[in-house]
């Protein structure tokens, strides 16, 4: 089965700190650097590295974080030729601060991704057709996600969102086409009001989802169906350098799950496992594992 990822690509600019600053605040980073990321780039790095057939939709700038973003996809294996390279809009961007816990705090400059529309959707169409899944987020124009959300529906294609960043006034039809939609503890509350995870993805299934998974950082993930199945997973217990990525890549392998037949549990549980050696590295793109690494990560993990 093949994914189709349509979102957001930035570069980011990250600086490693003792502590995010407060209001009013300045202080000295320890480090500094520029790496590729953006929800939609990370989702697709993430599932083409670990062995799905995964194309990219997206626009960047026609410049030299433009270059990298194809070069960095296509040595993970995703296919780039639909992405659109604009002459008079840079690439987006993103501001990243990571603490000495790991956490991080971001702000995103749009750029080209806000030039993301209805018309670009149009033009890819006979990729969407090819597709089997959709993975989505929310960094592009929200009315082009419910465009291309409708459209990939209309052809029969599993839709999968992950609601970020997360708004309230993403109109409630939409969540009639959604297949699997992916909140953090935080977005879960914004989409729906409830902090409680069961609470909250008991609504998401009354708005139409079909299926729902909250991941609730270090303590675990819960899964609840329209059919009324419901599980949570635990996360693994390691030693964390930088969430930057995580919850990126937990899609992104999920998808990758899905698209290999594995059964909904089976795809939690592995995209945990996926998110679980992302936060033991630095970066976006550079922390996301191969399938082997996981492998090999959670071998030396357990108990000898």
């Amino acid at each position: 089965m093949n994914i189709l990822v349509i979102g957001s690509l930035n570069a980011d600019y990250v600086a490693n700190v003792d502590h995010r600053p407060q209001g009013g605040e300045t202080i000295t980073a320890e480090s500094f650097c520029v790496n590729c990321g953006g929800k939609g780039a990370n989702q697709a790095y993430a599932a083409a590295r670990l062995g799905a057939q995964v194309k990219m939709l997206g626009m960047t700038g026609k410049d030299e974080a433009g270059e990298l973003f194809k070069k960095r996809l296509c040595e993970a294996g995703a296919d780039v030729s639909s992405i659109k390279q604009l002459e008079n809009t840079p690439t987006g961007m993103a501001m990243i601060t990571v603490d000495k816990t790991g956490e991080n705090s971001i702000v995103v400059v749009r750029g080209a991704n806000g030039m993301v529309d209805s018309d670009y959707v149009d033009s890819r169409i006979e990729d969407i057709k090819s597709a089997d899944i959709l993975l989505t987020q929310l960094e592009i124009p929200l009315e082009t996600v419910v465009y291309a959300v409708k459209a990939a529906k209309k052809l029969g294609k599993t839709i999968v969102l992950d609601p970020a960043p997360a708004r309230k006034d993403i109109p409630h039809e939409v969540f009639r086409f959604i297949d699997y939609i992916k909140p953090n503890e935080t977005e879960l509350e914004i989409l729906t009001g409830e902090r409680d995870c069961e609470k909250g993805a008991k609504k998401l299934i009354e708005m139409g989802v079909k299926n729902v998974i909250v991941s609730r950082g270090a303590k675990d993930c819960y899964f609840l169906s329209h059919s009324g199945e419901s599980f949570y997973t635990r996360i693994p217990k390691v030693s964390v350098i930088d969430t930057t990525a995580a919850g990126d890549s937990f899609t992104g392998a999920f998808a990758a799950a899905k698209a290999e037949g594995k059964t909904d549990r089976e795809a939690v549980l592995y995209a945990v496992k996926v998110s679980t050696v992302v936060v033991t590295k630095a970066g976006a793109f550079d922390s996301i594992p191969t399938q082997k690494e996981v492998d090999d990560f959670f071998e030396n993990l357990q108990p000898k």
